[in-house]
């Protein structure tokens, strides 16, 4: 899935976007990979830090929840309308392992592990090459907000 058709899927815009290409979707094992290229020009590395610019964590866990997102619009054959949103209802056990930097790629793996009563949990990676940068249990929500 290309940038075009995430665009059509995802509410999300510039400068919180942060999923560039869905790299493969299984529906049966409920998995997805997707990638986000972390570049200079990141708004955020003007302030974090400037002398040593790391991706901030919390936007990594923003990238495995727009990831999930759209697994779980896959898995359930649907699309959001202008009147739904996908929100976080929580994170679980969030570690970061590595930062992340100007020039990495990022590669969020997400898995849904259960889906009742209207939440998603899904177990989350993201990774740079072969080492893991952050994992969390990530729980989403679709929401009817007009």
């Amino acid at each position: 899935m290309d940038i075009h058709q995430i665009l059509k899927k995802l509410p999300h815009r510039y400068p919180i976007l942060l999923v560039d290409r869905v790299l493969s979707i299984d529906t049966d094992a409920q998995r997805i990979r997707a990638l986000k290229n972390v570049t200079i020009n990141e708004p955020f590395f003007l302030g974090h830090f400037p002398k040593r610019p790391v991706m901030p964590g919390v936007l990594m866990l923003e990238a495995m929840a727009q990831a999930a997102a759209l697994l779980s619009f896959a898995v359930q054959g649907v699309e959001l309308d202008d009147d739904t949103v996908y929100y976080f209802a929580g994170i679980d056990a969030a570690r970061f392992k590595r930062p992340v930097e100007p020039g990495d790629q990022l590669v969020l793996d997400v898995t849904l592990e259960r889906h009742k009563a209207g939440i998603f949990k899904f177990g989350g990676r993201a990774l740079v090459g072969e080492e893991v940068a952050c994992e969390a249990q990530l729980m989403c929500t679709m929401r009817k907000v007009g």
